[in-house]
């Protein structure tokens, strides 16, 4: 396989995940932000820990979509993420009305 080839594979996979995320993003209620991932889930908890003054969080998630190309299984129904970097937390904004697209 060439580079060219490789290159646009992971084009393609990054479109599909894409549009993956459009299609299931209304089902859920957070959006969890790691240096690593990037998540939506429906609960979410964060545990700042302090252990010898090291501050690390622990990062609990339910029902959730790991946004990842090459995991076969993106959806979850737990998540545990432990991290030593920032997290960020977002509630998504959920409209009572939405109107389809229009071409």
């Amino acid at each position: 396989m060439s580079a060219e080839d490789l290159e646009k594979y992971e084009t393609e996979m990054e479109l599909s995940l894409y549009r993956e995320y459009k299609d299931i993003v209304g089902q859920f209620t957070y959006v969890v932000e790691t240096e690593r991932r990037f998540y939506l889930a429906n609960a979410v908890e964060l545990m700042p820990r302090n252990v010898d003054g090291e501050v690390y969080f622990e990062i609990r998630m339910t029902d959730a979509w790991v946004w990842d190309m090459y995991r076969p299984a993106r959806f979850v129904k737990q998540v545990r993420v432990i991290t030593f970097k920032d997290v960020n937390i977002e509630e998504l904004d959920k409209p009572d009305l939405r109107l389809p697209d229009v071409d």
